[in-house]
């Protein structure tokens, strides 16, 4: 169905391959025997990942409409839209994680060159400044010496 649309995969793996000089299926083994060596192509291989596999989803889903679309007559039935709704999630979902590799590719796109992007850099280290809430007990409340008095019960 979205003939074009397909190599979106393709020509977002042409991009990794060319930025870390390897192949995919190179990059991804680097990546498997050393996952801390390089965040940025540890990130980008499970994000491809997750492109493949709902391209691969999206495929399928398209392949079952058409199916459909071919028995029809001229109404199309509730259980082909219902198809057809899975091939619009298919794409929405392919879409979405062809943005974020995109975004994992490109050095100068916003949020890289912010205090939040270095926080970001910092939790995937496994870096952390400190906790992000309080670990220590909560204060031992007041207790009025008089009862009745200053303490509410």
């Amino acid at each position: 169905m979205s003939d074009g649309i397909e190599d979106v995969v393709g020509v977002l793996t042409e991009q990794i391959e060319r930025r870390f000089e390897m192949s995919m299926d190179d990059l991804t083994a680097a990546v498997a025997a050393a996952p801390d060596a390089n965040l940025d192509a540890t990130e980008i291989v499970k994000w491809h990942g997750l492109l493949t596999e709902s391209q691969a989803a999206l495929d399928r889903a398209e392949d079952a409409l058409l199916a459909a679309l071919e028995t029809q007559p001229s109404k199309v039935d509730d259980p082909t839209m219902d198809l057809a709704h899975r091939v619009n999630a298919a794409v929405t979902t392919r879409d979405g994680r062809a943005m974020v590799v995109r975004w994992l590719l490109d050095p100068n796109a916003p949020g890289k060159q912010d205090h939040t992007a270095e926080r970001l850099a910092g939790l995937r280290r496994g870096t952390r400044r400190g906790p992000a809430v309080p670990t220590s007990a909560p204060a031992q409340p007041a207790t009025a010496t008089t009862p009745g008095r200053g303490v509410l019960r």
